[in-house]
């Protein structure tokens, strides 16, 4: 049966759906921000699209991002990204976050968690709250947030970590790894917390012990120890990163916890250098052999150099600790390395997440930040622009590692899944249903692909031809459609 109440019908793709499975040629409509059917028959629409050919899919969700700005979020449009959240770091207090987002308007979905980071800054630091990732990333060096808490500061920092659950924080991020030598019992202390709150938590996990064997506790052993003795959801971010060539340990660490009942979740992302403050503790000269890395692994993007020595990084790390730096890790020209990475994004139920980054300016002042195309001198990490489109690329068409309903499903519904048992939002989205939210991406299976470098970290990807959110265009016959902020707060 023909209806004549859409907004938009989009006619004729391949239309995947990693909840039920739907894996055939329909139509789709939508009204308002919601998909209003999904239909082999003919739909009609005040508008129809033809899109006869592509894949149809919902939008991905990442639930890594620092990307807090309208020109981070269309970097991330362009890789075919609906929704982002920063959950690993979070922001404190995450009321400041919602509101400056809200304010200036953002082309896609965003939330936030609470970040143990930042307000340990301000209960055991004594560091002032507020100033969002910028403050964040500045003070990440600092010793005095690090130090043993007292038991006055431990009621301080859960106070204000319980205040921004109330305030709709999806979770709690915690940077155990920034603050490697915090007492275990703070840590188990904090999934406590969450597992009361029914939130999940998202660890950057603290060294493991094989690359610092006097650390309190193997970071490893540390997230599936608290799933187990608290019952909280714990979200292993950016596996890769942090487990580096110990992955397999790792992930039959958590594999054995699942198999026992607890919730371990786990994130990685394709590329073989992370990026952070150049300040971050764990690039400490004397540290870094200990990863397999010298300073010389180091580029420091405001300038683009590569660090020559232990001395030229600790200048750095003094002048700048904010700065940021793509650290590399693995040598992704040598297949051995490029075998690590694989590992950890192909394993079992992994969510693809980027880790997308700050945008960093070079050569002085700062352009017009809603300026497009990107001005020169605009830097990040290539994981910010390309993360999702290198999956597909890589692991769908290249390799066939991946099936292309398994990377949509590792992209959209397992993030969504994530989150839903505390965000109700979350259940609506992740999925290409009637009811559910119209943030929807259609693109070309074969011709998808990245194509940011570390030497061109901003080159957007291409291969979408539409990408909506909330039913509106932020992308439209592959181009950004600039003055569309869609994007709404999506809050516990």
């Amino acid at each position: 049966m023909t209806v004549n109440s859409h907004d938009l019908v989009l006619a004729g793709a391949r239309v995947l759906d990693p909840e039920s499975g739907h894996d055939a040629v329909a139509n789709v409509g939508v009204t308002g921000g919601t998909i209003t059917a999904v239909s082999p028959d003919p739909l009609r629409g005040r508008e129809t699209l033809d899109v006869a050919g592509l894949v149809l899919a919902p939008g991905w969700i990442d639930l890594h991002s620092h990307s807090h700005t309208i020109a981070g979020h269309r970097l991330q449009a362009l890789d075919g990204v609906t929704t982002v959240l920063d959950l690993e770091a979070g922001v404190a207090p995450v009321t400041e976050a919602y509101d400056a987002a809200a304010a200036e308007g953002r082309p896609l979905n965003y939330g936030f968690s609470a970040s143990w980071g930042q307000a340990r800054m301000t209960a055991v630091g004594g560091l002032p709250p507020g100033g969002g990732l910028t403050a964040g990333l500045r003070n990440l060096g600092d010793p005095g947030w690090q130090r043993e808490a007292t038991p006055r500061q431990l009621g301080a920092l859960f106070e204000l970590i319980g205040q921004d659950l109330a305030a709709g924080a999806l979770g709690i991020g915690l940077l155990i790894g920034y603050a490697p030598r915090v007492a275990p019992e703070e840590y188990l202390s904090v999934a406590g917390l969450a597992a009361q709150a029914g939130v999940p938590t998202f660890t950057h996990a603290r060294d493991l012990v094989e690359q610092v064997p006097g650390i309190p506790i193997d970071g490893a052993e540390e997230v599936v120890r608290a799933a187990a003795e608290t019952g909280a959801h714990m979200h292993y971010c950016h596996l890769n990163s942090t487990s580096l060539r110990q992955v397999d340990r790792v992930l039959t660490l958590v594999g054995k916890v699942r198999a026992e009942g607890a919730r371990v979740s786990t994130e990685a992302y394709p590329y073989g250098a992370g990026m952070t403050g150049i300040g971050a503790a764990f690039l400490a000269p004397e540290l870094l052999p200990a990863m397999g890395i010298g300073p010389d692994s180091i580029v420091y993007a405001p300038t683009g150099e590569r660090v020559a020595d232990a001395v030229r990084l600790r200048e750095l790390r003094a002048a700048d600790p904010g700065g940021l730096a793509i650290i590399h890790y693995f040598d992704e020209d040598v297949p051995a390395d490029v075998a690590f990475l694989d590992r950890a994004v192909l394993s079992q139920d992994t969510v693809i997440g980027s880790d997308a980054m700050p945008l960093t300016w070079t050569g002085g002042e700062r352009p017009d930040p809603l300026a497009w195309p990107l001005p020169p001198g605009a830097v990040t990490h290539p994981r910010t622009a390309g993360t999702f489109s290198k999956i597909l690329r890589r692991h769908v068409r290249e390799t066939g590692a991946l099936s292309l309903p398994e990377a949509v499903r590792r992209c959209s519904l397992l993030p969504a899944r994530v989150l839903q048992e505390s965000v109700p939002a979350m259940r609506r989205k992740g999925r290409v249903q009637a009811g559910c939210d119209a943030d929807l991406v259609v693109f070309s299976p074969d011709a998808v692909s990245d194509q940011a470098t570390y030497a061109a970290s901003t080159r957007p990807s291409t291969g979408y031809a539409h990408v909506l959110v909330g039913g509106r265009h932020v992308v439209r016959d592959g181009e950004l459609v600039l003055d569309a902020l869609p994007g709404r707060p999506i809050r516990r």
